[in-house]
């Protein structure tokens, strides 16, 4: 049996896609989308998640910790060898803002009610999304995927997940 799927394509260009691999007879049907999605980046709410599920697509969430930012590393500083100090900078800056403080100090206070790590609660908060099939997982270190794969325990009380979509609602 053969897979295949999309990635990082807009709601119209989902469902058109889903669409022309339906309207040829032994063309493989699509079975997933891999796109962007985190508490810093919502916008695939809007168009994406409709046509995939439209399109019985499975949606495949990259970055669900907000290029790191998420995990709270960035408040202070930017740390030595984080991939903000690399030829990449520019991927994470994206997310230094006022928005995304606020997010991640939200991220990083529901963390420690929890007695857990930020990292682990913005993953938790993507895993349990409508929608969403998994979350990718973009470990660099063994202590990275250490915690991401803690977070499989984890669930969110109804009250965090509120606060949550309330701060990082899409503007």
């Amino acid at each position: 049996m053969r897979y295949a799927g999309i990635s990082n394509y807009s709601g119209w260009q989902t469902a058109a896609a889903v669409a022309w691999q339906r309207a040829w007879p032994g063309r493989t049907r699509l079975a997933s989308t891999q796109v962007e999605y985190s508490l810093l980046a919502r916008s695939i709410e809007a168009e994406v998640l409709p046509a995939a599920a439209y399109g019985g697509l499975g949606v495949l969430a990259w970055s669900p910790l907000g290029r790191g930012v998420l995990t709270g590393k960035y408040r202070d500083a930017v740390p030595p060898g984080s991939r903000a100090t690399t030829t990449r900078a520019g991927f994470v800056r994206e997310y230094f803002t006022d928005r995304c403080a606020r997010i991640t100090s939200a991220v990083v206070t529901a963390a420690r009610d929890l007695g857990v790590t930020p990292g682990a609660v913005a993953l938790t908060w993507v895993r349990d999304r409508p929608g969403i099939t998994a979350p990718v997982v973009g470990a660099r270190t063994a202590g990275q995927l250490a915690e991401s794969l803690a977070a499989e325990q984890l669930v969110l009380p109804s009250d965090v997940r509120v606060t949550l979509d309330d701060v990082s609602a899409p503007t």
